[in-house]
């Protein structure tokens, strides 16, 4: 772990105000705990490669006593806290977020490598569950039904699952974490946290404001852990018989392994996976909107997101104009780390990530496509930079249509017709988001209802809020977080029926 000296030079040397935020060791039963004897890994800042801080690699004993202490715990928060309490714990600590926003929003830059204005509206994304959820937790009740029998009622409650084990990436190291432990506490569940490797430092921040709010003991747990020991986390999560559900936000094959794991206890589970987001542009929208939204939805945090669209279709009649103005406009945008005021896209978050956008491209010009703009790593700014890309002439045989790129590569497919469209943008098992451009509103019902989504933007290229189910369908995943059916997936129904009236 770092040391308090290092800590201290470590918020002097970024401007961080509330130091206390910075925290390198594991939050286990209301304590921080830093082991002596543990293992530490490295968090590094993706821009420029430069060392910030070393954190815990929690011991995996230390893991399953903190499951143990989230058990107990949960026995405790279910029973002695009711609804109208949890959600003033949870209004406590809405406002402690939006109190440290700027802190919270340089941690997050400085180990995802996101703008700063990226990471503010992230930071502000992620406290809105904790104001929505807290609205929530009241109103978590059941029916009384009534029965054919006229002797008989049945009455329904609702009641939490248990221990939930969370397990997040590094794309929103704050709001994926918000998100889920914001319904579970609505709910009545405890949770014990494993964050992404990348970016522990969000989640630590976060953990030293849910204890600052006053949670009870245990009912937050945060386990930090290297690569290789997050393999073994998730599987003695899934395996755990303690840990009554998982919720996972992560690749499709990580998933698939987890839903493997977890069988053997029937856990609940709710995953949100990969995707692989049409984008449709039709003759008759307004390109201007369409091509910001384009460049919001594709190129936000440098095409980093589930959510971003993957594959352009832009009809035939306005292809060539969309894709002059989309190129123009994406030039005008500008690289750079993410402190920097005049930044608008940081980097990949590491080299896996620049190759595969480097393959996607040269995969795509070896068929045909040509490059409209960009194409090459900025190697003068760091080997993870990669410019914003633009590739016209694409067509479906290349893998660029079929694979998610989760970098900044934007893809033009042009297209003839609704009916030929609507087959290309289906023609994958992933369904998570999908946006399409339309002045025509009969066509926005006709065609968002034949997408196969879970989450549509119909003239809109920014979708995520609170109040919106947030998921999607096939390989993208199960379940859904935010809006009013968010903390379904943290209760079970209980019901109960009366006889003898």
């Amino acid at each position: 772990m770092s040391s308090a000296d290092e800590i201290k030079q470590f918020a002097e040397k970024y401007g961080i105000k509330n130091s206390s935020l910075i925290k390198t060791g594991a939050y286990i039963n209301g304590e921080w705990i830093y082991p002596e004897s543990s293992e530490i890994f490295a968090v590094t800042d993706p821009a420029n490669e430069q060392h910030l801080l070393n954190v815990v690699n929690t011991p995996i004993e230390l893991i399953e006593s903190a499951i143990k202490d989230a058990e107990i715990s949960f026995q405790s928060f279910k029973k002695d806290t009711s609804g109208r309490q949890r959600s003033i714990l949870l209004k406590k600590l809405y406002d402690l977020v939006v109190e440290n926003l700027d802190d919270l929003a340089i941690i997050a830059t400085l180990e995802n490598g996101k703008a700063l204005a990226d990471s503010k509206g992230e930071i502000k994304y992620g406290s809105s569950f904790f104001e929505w959820f807290a609205e929530e937790a009241p109103r978590v009740y059941g029916d009384n039904i009534p029965s054919a029998d006229t002797s008989r009622r049945i009455i329904t409650y609702k009641q939490p699952v248990g221990v939930v084990g969370i397990l997040t990436p590094w794309n929103f190291p704050h709001a994926m974490i918000t998100r889920k432990f914001g319904a579970a506490a609505a709910a009545g569940c405890t949770t014990i946290v494993k964050p992404a490797t990348e970016t522990p430092l969000s989640a630590l921040a976060l953990a030293e404001l849910i204890h600052q709010a006053g949670f009870p003991k245990g009912v937050f747990n945060i386990v930090p852990v290297d690569q290789e020991r997050t393999r073994v986390v998730g599987k003695l999560f899934c395996e755990s018989p303690l840990i009554k559900k998982i919720s996972f936000t992560g690749s499709t094959q990580v998933g698939k392994l987890l839903m493997g794991y977890s069988a053997e206890s029937l856990k609940k589970l709710s995953f949100e996976l990969g995707g692989n987001a049409p984008f449709i542009v039709f003759d008759d929208a307004d390109l201007d909107k369409a091509v910001a939204g384009a460049i919001g939805c594709k190129l936000r945090q440098s095409g980093q997101t589930c959510v971003c669209a993957n594959r352009l279709y832009v009809q035939e009649g306005i292809y060539d104009e969309f894709a002059k103005k989309l190129t123009s406009e994406i030039k005008k945008l500008k690289l750079g780390h993410g402190l920097l005021p005049d930044t608008t896209h940081g980097p990949l978050i590491h080299d896996r990530a620049v190759a595969k956008v480097q393959s996607q491209i040269k995969d795509a010009t070896s068929k045909g496509a040509s490059i409209l703009t960009g194409g090459e790593v900025e190697k003068e700014l760091g080997p993870y930079f990669h410019q914003l890309t633009v590739l016209s002439n694409v067509t479906h045989e290349m893998n660029v249509s079929h694979e998610e790129t989760f970098g900044p590569l934007v893809p033009l497919i042009k297209f003839k017709t609704e009916e030929e469209v609507l087959k290309l943008a289906n023609d994958t098992p992933y369904g998570l988001a999908g946006y399409f451009f339309t002045n025509d509103y009969a066509k926005v019902f006709r065609v968002g209802e034949q997408l196969n989504c879970g989450m549509i933007g119909a003239n809109s290229g920014a979708i995520t809020e609170a109040a919106l189910p947030f998921g999607g369908i096939g390989w993208s995943g199960m379940g859904r977080e935010g809006s009013k059916y968010g903390v379904a997936d943290y209760i079970n129904i209980k019901s109960i029926v009366i006889g003898g009236i």
